[in-house]
């Protein structure tokens, strides 16, 4: 099993403490570091400036939102960070939602799933140097009635070839990425319900011929070591309060729907409603502990390393681990312990 970790970006943090953070991780063993973007900081820039400070440690975008950018901006984004870091960046991709779709971009939220597909098959045209002609229902290159043609990018090299990944949790955009995806980037998931998004992803896979196996399986996790149980887990429970009362509308809120599947549906439609009344402190304080222990490493070490086993046991290749600590070095403490229990699982 590999360890990846957010890049530490923003909040009034210096870059050359992100980056030695970063060479800190790579030196305990993480995999791969990963940036996101919200309505903050883009995600590829940072993932120019730690590759240009890192030599061995894989670099990838989660999430780059679909319909910020063309799909030859995109292209030409990817192309540029896979060569200046060697081969080491992979293209995450992900719908995000309509709050920030539409209420930022200014971009149609519609067909989320038809345009992740199409973005896909016109990224792996162009990293493999063919000319961008396309012609799908959200895309179509060249535009018809101009005066464009096909062109291919000049940077299109076969050692330029660049992973993608989909962000998915919705059981249609599961299937695209078993059927598309190099790998899968999950959420709101526990293990002991992991067959609600496996069984989409494998349906994915054998439409194309391919095996779940064939998939890098990665799941974010937060990593917090305590003796406290009752506090810890009560804690993490009441986090995800915003979740699902903020991070999306009341029709629109994939994290909810991806918990209801798994069995929670009642409690967190009290949840979705209490918050968006306003009773916000009652949303959080009515999220299960139990969701929160099964969705995270927390407690013990000894119920930390179960957790891994179960992770393990059902397929997770790759976990991202958001580490607790509110410093650079109380982080990596939390990560270099959580190393050694990977390392004794392995």
């Amino acid at each position: 099993m590999q360890i990846a970790i957010g890049a530490l970006i923003g909040n009034g943090r210096s870059w050359e403490d992100s980056v030695d953070y970063v060479i800190e991780a790579e030196k305990l063993g993480v995999a791969s570091i990963w940036t996101g973007e919200a309505w903050g900081f883009d995600a590829m820039t940072p993932l120019a400036y730690i590759a240009s400070k890192t030599s061995k440690i894989k670099l990838g975008t989660s999430i780059i939102q679909i319909g910020s950018r063309t799909p030859a901006n995109l292209l030409m984004s990817s192309l540029a960070l896979q060569s200046m870091s060697d081969g080491r960046f992979t293209l995450g991709l992900g719908a995000s939602g309509p709050q920030i779709m539409e209420g930022f971009h200014g971009i149609n939220f519609k067909n989320p799933v038809r345009r992740t597909r199409e973005l896909i098959e016109i990224l792996r045209m162009g990293f493999s140097g063919e000319r961008l002609q396309y012609e799908g229902q959200e895309y179509t290159l060249p535009r018809k009635g101009g005066e464009g043609k096909p062109i291919k990018s000049s940077a299109s090299l076969p050692s330029l070839n660049v992973p993608i990944y989909i962000a998915a949790l919705g059981p249609a955009n599961l299937e695209l990425t078993g059927e598309l995806a190099d790998g899968w980037i999950g959420g709101s998931f526990m293990p002991e319900t992991a067959e609600v998004f496996l069984e989409k992803i494998r349906t994915g896979a054998k439409r194309t011929g391919r095996s779940i196996d064939d998939i890098d399986l990665q799941i974010p996790v937060s990593a917090e070591f305590s003796d406290d149980i009752e506090e810890i887990s009560k804690r993490h429970a009441m986090g995800y309060g915003f979740e699902f009362g903020a991070m999306g509308s009341k029709n629109s809120n994939f994290y909810k729907n991806a918990y209801s599947r798994q069995g929670f549906a009642e409690i967190l439609e009290e949840v979705q409603n209490l918050w968006i009344e306003g009773n916000r402190d009652s949303a959080r304080d009515l999220v299960p502990v139990e969701l929160a222990l099964k969705s995270n490493l927390i407690g013990t070490d000894d119920m930390i390393r179960e957790r891994l086993k179960l992770y393990k046991k059902v397929g997770i290749n790759t976990l991202k681990v958001n580490l607790a600590g509110n410093s650079k070095n109380e982080k990596l403490e939390t990560l270099s312990r959580l190393m050694n229990l990977v390392n004794e699982l392995d």
